[in-house]
């Protein structure tokens, strides 16, 4: 299929590129931009005055919850939300159930995405098996099966010579280690952050430095082993200046926020509210002053969606009871731009954060509207005014700590591998 999408605004980190012009897809690539190339003809055309066209966005963390917890959301309801919010590759860690630590259940994973025709679904594998930290997985085999890189998703390896071990295969072969970073005795039964609210509301709180203390360590064995990593959904300050001053000394490490812990601080949690129930927990003011500092001056370099869909049931317990995690698929996109003005960043710059860099990151060929590239594309409005209602979400959990929230631009169009596959006014997909 032939798609035209005329007179939007490009918007491509990858090119620099931001000005109004035309698109031109073709055969599942992007074709052309400006003038048509010789002898296209649409089948369809999509008009975008007015709109942004920009890459499909590349998102380092979203749980599709398969294999295993079909009842929270299914690999269809997921890839859909991902569609409604633009995201058009996705990476998803291993703590599914059963655990992502065996090559049958990986290639099982991309079989299923693969069938449903929607967002690339980039595996995560297991580094210890069933995320145990005792024995390490095969990363080699995992590797062939389709995983991009190696995770222990909210599991600590509290053997740092496991730890050690792990960081040195990974180092041996090329593979990048996506670690979330936080000492699991200092973090035991913490629900918040430990400060003032925790106390105020009788919470059991996670200290800042159950996360400093942590990644101190996986600096250090990094800077050792020569191992690739990645340090997944940081949450304070003082992560912020540890990694800002390894990138200062020359060290090569990359790091992500999410989505959530850029916009809340614990004053969010109000009266119990389980919305705000995350892991990381979000922090204070000055913590979430610090990430969007460090996102600004390069010591983090992405912004993940973090998307942990949550049954309803889950989140109606007690706070401390409720399951943690947020729905953020369909919110990423117009969050992080309603951060990037607050921040006074330019589109351009804000984009690249959610597409070009994570795409790097992942070593995978996404987040670009060059030509030749897969056409994976969004048109979004940037002057759309609507209410986050999570009963209209697409994702099957509903779970956001945004409801009611007030946003401005939202996605009208996705387009994936030269499909167009959602489109906002009739909230339905095409396939």
């Amino acid at each position: 299929m032939n798609i035209l999408i005329t007179q939007g605004r490009l918007i491509d980190a990858s090119q620099q590129l931001d000005q109004v012009q035309d698109l031109y897809i073709s055969a599942g690539k992007i074709v052309g931009m400006g003038a048509a190339p010789q002898g296209f003809q649409p089948d369809q055309t999509l008009d975008a005055e007015g709109k942004w066209v920009l890459p499909g966005l590349v998102d380092l963390c979203a749980r599709l919850r398969e294999p295993g917890s079909e009842y929270k959301a299914t690999l269809l309801s997921e890839l859909r939300a991902a569609m409604a919010g633009g995201v058009t590759s996705l990476a998803c860690p291993p703590d599914t159930d059963p655990v992502l630590d065996e090559p049958g259940l990986v290639e099982m994973l991309k079989h299923r995405a693969k069938s449903h025709a929607l967002a690339h679904v980039y595996p995560l594998g297991a580094v210890t098996r069933q995320l145990e930290g005792h024995l390490l997985t095969e990363m080699f085999a995992l590797t062939a099966a389709g995983c991009v890189g190696f995770s222990q998703a909210d599991t600590a390896i509290v053997d740092t010579q496991v730890l050690w071990r792990a960081f040195e295969y990974a180092a041996t072969f090329g593979y990048t280690l996506f670690m979330r970073a936080e000492d699991p005795y200092l973090a035991k039964n913490g629900v918040a952050h430990d400060g003032e609210v925790a106390s105020r509301l009788g919470l059991k709180g996670i200290p800042a430095a159950a996360e400093s203390i942590a990644l101190q360590t996986m600096l250090r064995i990094a800077q050792a082993t020569g191992a690739k990593l990645h340090i997944a959904r940081v949450s304070t300050a003082e992560s912020v200046e540890l990694l800002r001053q390894a990138k200062q000394a020359g060290m090569v490490v990359t790091a992500d926020v999410s989505i959530q812990h850029l916009h809340l601080t614990d004053m969010d949690i109000g009266f119990f509210d389980s919305m705000v129930h995350l892991k990381p927990p979000v922090r204070t003011q000055r913590d979430r002053d610090a990430l969007r500092a460090g996102l600004l001056d390069g010591t983090l370099d992405a912004i993940c969606s973090d998307h942990t869909p949550v049954d309803d049931d889950a989140k109606a317990l007690p706070f401390a009871e409720s399951h943690p995690g947020a729905s953020a698929l369909e919110l990423l996109l117009p969050l992080t731009l309603k951060w990037s003005a607050q921040a006074k960043l330019a589109p351009l710059q804000a984009l690249a954060k959610v597409t070009q860099i994570p795409a790097r990151i992942l070593g995978v060929n996404a987040g670009t509207l060059q030509t030749g590239a897969t056409a994976d594309v969004v048109i979004y409005d940037p002057e759309m005014e609507w209410r986050v209602d999570g009963r209209a979400l697409l994702s099957q959990g509903k779970n956001t700590p945004f409801v009611n929230h007030s946003l401005t631009g939202k996605v009208t169009a996705t387009i994936t591998q030269g499909n167009l596959v959602f489109q906002q006014e009739t909230v339905q997909l095409t396939r």
